[in-house]
């Protein structure tokens, strides 16, 4: 026996001692990943051995449970992956998805990283942006189609133009009208009325109003035998002024679904493309990484997709403190890609990844870590009493 075995084990289990209290002080901590400490014994040319040493502290990459915290923007990641975040110019990975958002626009963590990944209309699968929500409003966008689905009544009787000119203020010239707001290019609503007039066997003319201006154009609509849509004419753009610097106005009108059964009137669907400008009220992350930010004029927007990444050799990272990771050659390059695709978990909102440390186990591991320190101890005292009764041989 000699002080260097007991020597190589106390630093051994200093070691193991101070992995597993930094495991146990972050057991609350959004994120983190344990660690283990492997031993390897050290042999010369005696077989008695020369020791022990710390040949690698390995890190545990299990998911950690998930917490709910009903905040949009708590993120974890179900499954496989890393969040990216540049801290200036250094690139770092993080499995904690607790983000704010700065005054300008970025999204970042606690200690100020931005979040990167595809802005709205980047390529995917290009280098990741730092992603950044943009301040300034959703533009008002004109209507240009009108999509809507109606019974029209097969029982009408036939309407003769000739004797019968429309009239939108005589529902004489008419059998059926309906109500849609429409925009133009300034954002201003108004309100556009739809006319269907019987004009003869399975066929209907159609027209279009916009705040009792009447669209010159006339459409037509025709039905087979059995009620089913058969092919539509002159629908494709109903055209209006509607002057104070907007824009004219085309709006064409699909008709898909329409019937003409001998049943009432009846609306089935009715939608149209154009809104209002709106001011962004809220954001929301989808289980995909797209980040939808929603406006007052009710309509919604994606404004950006978070990117992953993943390695081949996660337990070669690089921890770097903040719960964050480097890259390292023996982790090999960032496989890049989006969530719910591949090799990638998904992402969910409101929830963040707890610790992933079983504070049981640990405090298991801290009671053997001790008794093995203070058995290397002891292996010193009993030397050193050794020692002292070889000096006091006489």
């Amino acid at each position: 026996m000699s002080f260097s075995q007991a020597l190589s084990g106390l630093r051994a289990a200093a070691t193991n001692l101070n992995v597993v209290g930094n495991n146990i002080a972050n057991a609350q901590t959004v994120g983190f990943k344990s660690s283990g400490v492997q031993f390897s014994d050290v042999y010369a040319n005696s077989q008695g051995g020369l020791g022990t040493r710390v040949s690698d502290i390995v890190q545990n990459f299990n998911e950690g449970n998930l917490e709910t915290t009903n905040r949009t923007m708590d993120l974890a990641i179900t499954g496989n992956g890393f969040f990216r975040f540049m801290a200036g110019d250094e690139v770092m990975y993080s499995r904690n998805g607790q983000l704010t958002m700065t005054n300008d626009g970025y999204m970042v963590n606690a200690q100020g990283a931005r979040l990167t990944g595809y802005p709205a209309g980047a390529a995917i699968g290009s280098q990741p942006q730092e992603l950044r929500i943009p301040s300034g409003g959703l533009q008002a966008q004109p209507t240009n189609e009108i999509a809507a689905s109606f019974n029209l009544d097969a029982r009408s009787g036939n309407i003769d133009r000739g004797a019968v000119p429309f009239d939108r203020n005589d529902p004489d010239s008419y059998h059926y009208a309906n109500t849609v707001s429409v925009y133009d290019s300034l954002g201003r609503q108004y309100s556009a009325l739809m006319y269907f007039s019987k004009v003869g066997d399975n066929q209907w003319e159609v027209r279009l109003s916009r705040n009792g201006d009447l669209a010159p154009e006339v459409g037509e609509i025709t039905f087979d035998s059995n009620g089913l849509l058969q092919g539509t004419n002159g629908l494709d753009g109903f055209t209006f002024a509607p002057g104070g610097g907007a824009n004219d106005m085309s709006v064409a009108f699909d008709v898909q679904g329409t019937t003409q059964f001998a049943n009432e009137f009846e609306l089935n669907n009715l939608q149209q493309d154009g809104y209002t400008s709106g001011t962004l009220v809220r954001v929301a992350i989808d289980d995909e990484g797209n980040i939808i930010g929603t406006y007052t004029n009710e309509q919604s927007q994606n404004l950006g997709t978070i990117a992953l990444a993943s390695f081949r050799n996660m337990e070669g990272l690089r921890a770097i403190g903040d719960n964050g990771w480097s890259e390292t050659a023996d982790s090999g390059a960032p496989i890049l890609g989006l969530a719910g695709q591949g090799q990638f978990g998904s992402i969910a909102s409101g929830v963040v990844e707890q610790s992933n440390v079983d504070l049981t186990q640990e405090l298991v591991a801290l009671i053997i870590a001790q008794r093995n320190y203070q058995a290397n101890a002891q292996s010193i005292k009993t030397q050193d009493e050794v020692l002292q009764a070889t000096v006091n041989l006489r």
